[in-house]
Order: C-alpha cells, then structure tokens, then sequence
C-alpha cells in the first residue's frame, strides 16, 4: 500500500508525455501519449491510420527516436508511396515488410491464402526478432486484421495479442496497433491495450466525407471526451479539439464602442459592447450584410482587427456593393487588418470552422468577427443534432475572448408569415430585427432592437434607409402597426425619409 508520501510524490512528479504527431491529439489528450504502453487505432479503411500512425513514427525520428513499421498487408513501396504524397521521407524510419515476394512462393510449406497456427507462429517470431535486432522506441504494428486471419479463432488470437504486449512491454516500445473494424466482435481487444482511439468517418448525400475521431479508452489519461473532427489532406492529418468554452476564460473590461451610424448606437443604448454577440434578423435583401460591414467598418476605423466569414456572396460583389454604398473596405483587406473568408459550407465542419475562428483570435489577436450568414453553414449540416451546443460553446468562448461578434440570419418570405431556418435569438446578447413594409407605393425598411443584455435599448421601430451616403435610420414609425408583422397598417401621420440613391444588399 502506498503511503501518502509516496502519492504525493507521484502526483508532484507526473510521467512525461509522447507526442502523437498531431498537435490536435496531443490536445485532446492532455499532451500525448503516455510512453511504453501498446495502444490500439481503429477504423475503417481511408479513415487515415496509416497516415496517423506514419505521423507518430517521424515525430519521433525527429526528435532522435528510433522507430519501425511492421506490415503485414502493405509493401513498403506502397508506404513510401503514401509517405510522398504528404511530401514525406520515410529514410529515417525501419520498414519491415511480412508481406514479400516469399510469402507468394508458391512452393512454400504454408500459403498466405490458407493461414495456419505454424504461420502465425513464424510471423510472430519474425517480428520479435526484428524488434530485438532494431530496438525502437516507437513501433506501429499494421495490422491486426490479418493477424486475426493467420489466427483462426479468437483464442489464439488473444493470446497471441497477449505474448505481443508483453514483449513489447519488455522491450519499453511505444506501440500503435492498427486495426480496420473488419471484426465486429474484436471487442476483447479493448481490454487489452493501454488505450483505444477509434477513427471514423461519415459519407453524406452531398459534400465530402466527415471524418471524425473518439478517445474510447486512455488509462491512468485525462482527455477530452466526445467526437472532435479532423481532416485527412496532404500534409497529413489535423485534428481539431471540440470547443469547450470554460476552458478558455480570459479576463478583460467590456466597453462601449459605436457602430459608425448615431441613429444604430441610439437603437442599441449606446452601441455594441465587446464581449458580447448581435444577431441580425431579416428576409432577403433588407440590409443585414450592409449594416454589418457598417459596423465592421467603424471597428476598423478605431484600428482594430477583424475577420469576416462570409458564406452566401462572392468575394468581387461582396466589395462591389459595400464600396456604392460608402463602405469601402479594400484598403484594410489590403493591409490585412481585416481578412475576408470566402468559406464553402459544403466542405467545412463545425470543428475545423471553430479551429479558423479561435486562429484569428488567439494568433491574429482579433477583436471583431462578422458571420455572414448562418443560413449556408446551417442548411449543409442537417444531420447535425447538437450544432446548436456547438453554436453556444463557439459564442461562449468569443464572448470570454472579449471579441465583439455580429452574426446574420436570413429569414425566409418578404411580407405575411416570415419564418426562421433556426432560432438563435437565445443565444444572441443582442437581436435586431429588419423588416419591409409599403408606404406611399413605395418599398421601405424599418429596424427595431428586440433585446439587449448589455445596455437600456429603445423600444421604437424606425425607418432604415441604404444609400450611397450609408445606413440612416429615422424617426420612430409612430403611425404604424404591424410592422413587425410583415403586414403594416398605417395610422398616423410619421413622415418617411427622403429617397436617397441606393444598391442591393
């Protein structure tokens, strides 16, 4: 039994880490792997082992370790072949192939096509002996699948896992075992190994392929539970840690900062407080994308940065009709105080989407971040039961970043019953909703603030006017009901503001 010293020192002096390769598995893992423990990596096939385990080998290398990896399955020209493809150089590594031109001899005692307990003995041993020869500190065995196959049945099969961890246990390898999920009865394997890492990946209707990884097991490991996305493209995997917003808390000092237009920051009480979040709400060509880069405008007038995801416009019309309408962003896009995401939602995860946002923050040190819109980056993840907890952690840990984030949401119909792909109004700080109405057979805008958790807003609806001297707004519309309705009465007497010249949305 240990003593309470002895814990004491223990916990006073923790075993260091082995770094995966991947910076984002070393995340989700609290700083690695613990070293000298076998640990099993399974997926489906292209779910990017290979790849991972290839990643955690030349981490190594570069650091001085010797590593080796066994196949059973591949050739190392096929490995090689991987390894290039990421612009790689697998000369520092051992490759040790079981799956040569010899084990194809057709006169040979055993054939790889009818596998036999004398089979799986010999590749057993080959295998012990080159580790022996070799001494690595890190090891990848690829993989259990044909092991399983050489074995026959799931008693031999464990034991030999078995005699392979102890061996290697011995030898004070870190060890990936790769395995394909070809066996859906392989569960015992768990209990086995030091730790499981499960690799999946998901095939929609359209888009490509999500691919996601899950921590199933890590002993004596605190980590991040749950699915965190990652991405298999040249260069290797990257992974991106799900966002857990009370692990991010930053300390600083909300301030009251104007939005470029007196009539908005008399709305708003004031204008946007950093720290916070303001959705704008509205149908279709209203004016919500031009009252953002109002916004943003006046951000990076006061010198701060700012980045803007953009989903639903080109980049050559987005800055065509914000430079009409007097909001001529091109220079601090020049400059790169201000950078503009043209982002594919088709293509995008809500984890790699969180990772681009937390960059901008923690490196470029940004303050102000416009999304625009919600609509494409909702619509292409349908199947996404919790993107609205997503959404949460993703506002939480902006807010705790003291960066002032404006969001857009498109509303479907132009007047009568106008509805929502999504309600976020809860999670905004501030809502602003936009709406048309018709006077004198005229088309106009009214804006109104809903709510505020910052600051006393007013509670009246004015006229919004977009022209080429930018964003009026004017006096409360007095003499209207039911604007926000979508379907207005006229009642009093309120004089509408002067048409000025003006461009869409």
């Amino acid at each position: 039994m240990n003593s309470p010293a002895s814990l004491r020192t223990a916990e006073s002096n923790p075993v260091p880490r082995m770094s995966t390769g991947v910076a984002g598995l070393d995340d989700i893992l609290g700083g690695g792997l613990t070293p000298q423990r076998i640990y099993l990596v399974e997926g489906s096939p292209g779910s990017g082992k290979t790849t991972l385990g290839l990643q955690f080998l030349l981490d190594g290398a570069a650091k001085g370790d010797c590593g080796v990896y066994i196949t059973l399955s591949e050739t190392s020209e096929e490995l090689r072949a991987v390894a290039a493809t990421h612009g790689w150089s697998l000369d520092a590594l051992s490759l040790f192939e079981l799956a040569g031109d010899e084990a194809l001899d057709l006169d040979a005692q055993q054939s790889v096509f009818h596998p036999s307990e004398i089979e799986l003995g010999e590749t057993t041993r080959n295998v012990m002996k080159h580790v022996d020869e070799v001494k690595p500190v890190r090891l990848v065995f690829d993989s259990l699948s044909e092991m399983r196959l050489l074995a026959q049945n799931p008693l031999r099969y464990r034991r030999q896992i078995l005699a392979l961890k102890h061996f290697f246990g011995s030898r004070h390898c870190t060890v990936l075992l790769l395995d394909d999920k070809t066996s859906t009865s392989d569960q015992h394997l768990h209990s086995i190994v030091h730790g499981v890492i499960s690799l999946d990946q998901i095939t929609k209707d359209f888009g490509k392929q999500r691919r996601r990884v899950n921590i199933i097991k890590m002993r004596g490991i605190h980590f991040r539970g749950g699915y965190h996305d990652y991405a298999l493209k040249t260069g290797g995997i990257t992974m991106y840690p799900r966002l857990v917003a009370a692990e991010h808390r930053l300390d600083f000092v909300p301030q009251m900062r104007s939005t470029g237009s007196a009539g908005m920051d008399q709305l708003l009480g004031g204008g946007m407080v950093s720290g916070t979040n303001m959705l704008v709400v509205g149908p279709s060509g209203i004016g919500k994308s031009t009252l953002s880069a109002r916004c943003l405008l006046s951000a990076l007038e006061r010198g701060e940065k700012a980045s803007y995801y953009l989903f639903d416009e080109g980049l050559g019309t987005f800055f065509a009709r914000t430079t009409a309408l007097g909001i001529d962003l091109r220079a601090f896009a020049a400059n790169g105080q201000l950078r503009i995401h043209h982002i594919d939602p088709a293509e995008l995860s809500p984890g790699e989407f969180a990772q681009m946002l937390r960059d901008e923050v923690e490196q470029r040190q940004v303050s102000f971040i416009v999304i625009d819109s919600l609509n494409a980056y909702l619509q292409a993840m349908p199947g996404e039961q919790y993107l609205m907890l997503q959404m949460h952690e993703l506002l939480s840990y902006l807010n705790q970043q003291g960066v002032t984030t404006l969001l857009v949401l498109g509303q479907h119909g132009l007047i009568g019953e106008v509805r929502s792909d999504v309600d976020l109004s809860y999670l905004a700080d501030t809502t602003v909703l936009l709406r048309f109405f018709e006077a004198n057979g005229r088309l106009r805008r009214a804006i109104t603030v809903m709510k505020s958790r910052a600051a006393s807003h007013a509670m009246t609806i004015h006229e919004l006017q977009l022209g080429s001297d930018g964003v009026r707004i004017g006096e409360p519309l007095e003499g209207f009901q039911g604007v926000l309705s979508g379907l207005p009465n006229y009642h009093g007497s309120t004089k509408m503001m002067v048409s000025r010249p003006h461009a869409a949305e």
